[in-house]
């Protein structure tokens, strides 16, 4: 667990999670493209579909249990009330193991109830996930609750190696075990049959990384045990919180927790079901062809536009114990700090990664999806979704800030708010348009974009906090717009010159960190302090005035 000023620093404690985060959804998008090559587009829409109800239950169960943990226990840890501390871990604990059987069965037997009937088996073998998912949730949020993200951080990369590792070998295997052979039919209902053993495989990946993290996370606690417990011998803390005390006090912050994220989550499901109710019962389109269009939006643009936002949400996880610490003692003046202080940061990684997959959108996407019959759709979708990524980003961030400080139930109405004006445009879209998917993206940008608005301002009202504009947004904006334009040139002159989309991507993204890096500080929109304070802070500085862009 962190000790030291250096590791208090929830900068830093971001970056070495968003590093995690980063390292864990490129695992993720490299094993996709094998699986999507295994299963098909019309499987990987099975797994998409069942994933998504998935998602949900656990959102509801399960998923907001790091978070809620760390601000309940980092509040007892900040008045060194270490043996409350520990109550708390142990009564989240017993919570998460009934309510995640009881999610896992209700997602079993239900499944019928949420999917079509080709994806209910997918649906059923992801259901027991949840129950394992609550007890590592808890294990998570207590270490994050001290300011200590590498547990977490390694925990997420291992889940991703070996959910990759089985997802491709069960894949492979199921097809394999239950159609007899790996050779692909003309016959449409073996085709069908082939999609769903092999998402169904693809599923069982799922399960198997988030049980390897569990048996990490479990082992990392066994070691930091007799640490905990002297610390717990050296508290002198005269009130011991009850258990029935302390209970109640979970229900009352993860409860909104769990309303927040369900409700921010829930439009991705949401859209899916509409989505597909309304082209195949409405529109009269074919199942097979609606899967495969939303298995290219969801499995592989949303999964890449998902990639620069993996800070946001290391940084959302790193600040909750912080604010709710400084709150805690009364400390708003620093809370405003920091919360500028980490909006500032998100935008400078943001805006660029929004910025540079609209300029490069086609190459990146056939770099970890080379596949020429959904290359184009892809591309357009990721293109349209660039500018969500600014927006998931500030309000993924916002969202824990509020939290954090109390407002809990503040992130509930604004993501209702959002989902029913999206929803709206949505339905709009798909009965009145032939736009299709494209009503998908059209819909989540304005979802993103109107959480982004509506927890700015609550943010606003709640804090007294206002963002630094030119600096936060503007001129990382500007340096964006160049950084952009001068990679998708030198792209083109590559590709013509080699023919490669690879030799042509890789140099061209290479140059287009260093053009941002450059103008960015520049136009000095960065001090040297703030760059310090970053993940590898110190290197970048040096490297900034050895090329003579700082003094």
């Amino acid at each position: 667990m962190s000790s030291g000023k250096k590791k208090d620093s929830f900068i830093l404690q971001a970056g070495i999670l968003a590093a995690a985060g980063f390292i864990s959804r490129i695992i993720g998008l490299l094993y996709v493209s094998p699986v999507a090559r295994i299963i098909g587009p019309v499987g990987q829409g099975y797994y998409e579909s069942a994933y998504n109800y998935y998602a949900i239950v656990l959102m509801i169960s399960s998923y907001s249990i790091p978070s809620a943990i760390s601000k309940v226990i980092a509040q007892k840890l900040s008045l060194r009330e270490y043996r409350n501390a520990h109550r708390i871990f142990i009564c989240a604990m017993y919570y998460v193991l009934g309510v995640g059987l009881v999610a896992s069965l209700l997602l079993f037997f239900g499944a019928g109830h949420l999917v079509t009937e080709s994806a209910v088996p997918v649906l059923q073998v992801l259901a027991p996930t949840i129950f394992v998912y609550g007890i590592l949730g808890v294990l998570r949020g207590y270490f994050q609750a001290h300011k200590s993200m590498v547990q977490t951080s390694l925990s997420q990369i291992l889940e991703q190696i070996v959910n990759a590792v089985v997802s491709i070998g069960a894949s492979y295997g199921f097809i394999v075990l239950f159609m007899g052979s790996y050779e692909k039919s003309e016959v449409a209902a073996d085709q069908s049959s082939r999609a769903v053993y092999g998402a169904m495989g693809s599923a069982l990946g799922t399960g198997a990384g988030v049980l390897m993290a569990l048996l990490f996370m479990a082992a990392v606690y066994a070691l930091n045990r007799p640490m905990i417990r002297r610390r717990m011998e050296r508290d002198h803390t005269r009130q011991a919180d009850s258990y029935r005390e302390i209970s109640k006090m979970i229900l009352q912050v993860v409860l909104p927790f769990i309303m927040s994220t369900a409700i921010y989550n829930l439009s991705s499901s949401l859209n899916n079901k509409l989505y597909s109710d309304i082209m195949m019962k409405f529109r009269h389109a074919a199942e097979n062809l609606v899967a495969a269009d939303y298995g290219v939006f969801n499995g592989r643009a949303m999964k890449i536009s998902n990639i620069p936002i993996a800070f946001s949400s290391a940084m959302a996880a790193a600040i909750i114990p912080t604010v709710s610490q400084l709150v805690a003692r009364r400390q708003l003046a620093d809370a405003r700090d920091k919360t500028a202080q980490a909006v500032k940061t998100i935008m400078l990684i943001s805006i660029p990664s929004a910025v540079g997959l609209f300029a490069l959108a086609k190459p990146i996407t056939w770099l970890l999806f080379p596949d020429e019959d959904t290359i184009e759709l892809a591309t357009r979708i990721l293109m349209a979704l660039s500018v969500s990524i600014i927006f998931y980003a500030l309000s993924t961030l916002s969202n824990s800030i509020l939290q954090g400080i109390g407002r809990v139930n503040t992130p509930i109405v604004n993501a209702a708010i959002a989902l029913l004006l999206q929803t709206a445009v949505l339905v709009l879209i798909l009965c009145f348009t032939d736009l299709g998917i494209y009503g998908v993206v059209i819909a989540t940008i304005v979802y993103s974009g109107l959480m982004c608005v509506l927890n700015q301002m609550s943010m606003h009202k709640a804090l007294g906090y206002r963002q630094e504009i030119m600096n936060t947004f503007i001129i990382p904006l500007i340096a964006s717009a160049f950084m952009g334009a001068i990679a998708r040139v030198l792209y083109e002159i590559l590709l013509m010159l080699t023919g490669s989309i690879i030799v042509s991507a890789v140099p061209s993204i290479a140059v287009a960190v260093a053009v941002y890096f450059s103008l960015v500080i520049l136009f000095k929109g960065v001090t040297e302090e703030e760059l310090r304070s970053m993940p590898k802070g110190h290197l970048l500085v040096r490297v900034a005035k050895k090329c003579r862009l700082m003094r």
